[in-house]
């Protein structure tokens, strides 16, 4: 025997697996803590404008205020949150390295810009790519939906004032049902005052509705790669095209239209390849497919501020 063979470790030995979901928590901490911070901020000044019997003045410190604002701030957080979560847990599930959830704090009409996670190495197969794909979008519509109409339950019918400073929003269709179920066929004059947790879970289906574009690497592409294969780069060209359509009711596309402009030229139209590409999906992942597009359609609106289209200036 070589004296020396000994000392030199075999490749069995010598190899060693990447440590995965390894992360710096502080930092996804101090991003959630921030971003509970801008919209709790945010969510003051929108119970603000729904507590109109409030006294003019009133300081904006104040624990009722920011037990007002925590309405809106818990309700998107864990929407989400719920979202991320979902994407994280199925990749957990299939030993696919992936970051906690970033939540991006940023000082807007809704305090936030979302939150993302991070996917640190490829998807080998179709059905793990759809479920991690899928899981988001639903895990993030169960909370929506429960949050929507208790948000509705507590929301006001009032007078619209034609000098009302209010935003106007677009209603999906789950918006005009939970309106119809709680308040029935309004009076000529009168709208409903949405309550901090229901412009949150407004807000919620609108992320929603904007991950699951069919497009990039958006959830909706992966869904659509997963079904369709390689011809999935036309769903994305259409989709691409649609959106800068969707511009015309709501200039919001634009930043959609930018996002997914940006991630056909990086990448190119052609979702990220998996070893078995030509396999069909079974049966319940299409059925899952399926609830996913009524998903889409339930919290679509194409105009989500009406007051910002171009068509008819």
């Amino acid at each position: 025997m070589d004296p020396f063979q000994e000392s030199i470790p075999s490749p069995e030995l010598a190899w060693h697996p990447r440590p995965k979901f390894r992360d710096r928590v502080w930092l996804h901490v101090l991003l959630l803590l921030l971003t509970v911070l801008t919209t709790t901020t945010v969510g003051v000044g929108h119970y603000l404008g729904y507590r109109a019997d409030l006294p003019a003045g009133a300081p904006m410190l104040s624990p009722r205020l920011i037990a007002g604002g925590l309405w809106y701030s818990v309700t998107i957080i864990l929407i989400l949150g719920s979202h991320e979560l979902g994407h994280y847990l199925a990749c957990r599930y299939y030993d696919v390295d992936a970051s906690l959830p970033f939540f991006l704090p940023f000082p807007s009409i809704f305090g936030t810009l979302g939150a993302v996670i991070r996917i640190r190495e490829p998807i080998p197969k179709k059905a793990m790519l759809f479920d991690i794909g899928i899981a988001g979008p639903l895990a993030g519509f169960a909370v929506a939906v429960p949050a929507m109409f208790i948000g509705m339950a507590m929301s006001r019918v009032t007078p619209v004032h034609p000098d009302s400073m209010g935003l106007p929003l677009g209603d999906p269709l789950l918006i005009k049902l939970a309106a119809k179920v709680f308040w029935g066929t309004l009076p000529t004059g009168y709208d409903i005052d949405l309550h901090p947790m229901a412009f949150a879970a407004w807000f919620g289906m609108l992320a929603t509705v904007w991950n699951l574009f069919p497009a990039g690497q958006l959830d909706g592409g992966h869904i659509s790669y997963s079904l369709l294969g390689r011809k999935a780069w036309m769903v994305t060209l259409a989709t691409l095209a649609a959106t800068l359509v969707l511009i015309y009711f709501c200039v919001v596309w634009i930043g959609l239209a930018v996002m997914i402009t940006g991630m056909t030229i990086v990448f190119g139209p052609h979702h990220p390849p998996v070893i078995d590409e030509d396999v069909p999906l079974d049966n319940v992942r299409i059925g899952l497919a399926a609830v996913a597009l009524v998903i889409f359609v339930v919290s679509f609106t194409p105009a989500p501020f009406p007051n910002f289209a171009l068509i008819g200036r």
